[in-house]
């Protein structure tokens, strides 16, 4: 079974460059304290330590 991992995002995106913009809806967030459960590939993991500071990131239990 793949491992999952839950990602929320905690803060707007207002005032960031583009790019954040853009990963952040590649990954399926638009609303703040939204959560989605992604599969935790390297791609991911990429995105996640450039939005880092936008996001809260816990493993998942599923």
């Amino acid at each position: 079974m793949d491992k999952k991992i839950k990602i929320t995002k905690i803060k707007s995106i207002i005032g960031r460059p583009e790019k954040q913009r853009k990963i952040l809806k590649g990954m399926g967030l638009a609303r703040i304290n939204q959560t989605v459960t992604l599969v935790d590939t390297p791609q991911i993991r990429g995105m996640i330590n450039k939005v880092g500071h936008l996001i809260s990131v816990e493993e998942s239990k599923e």
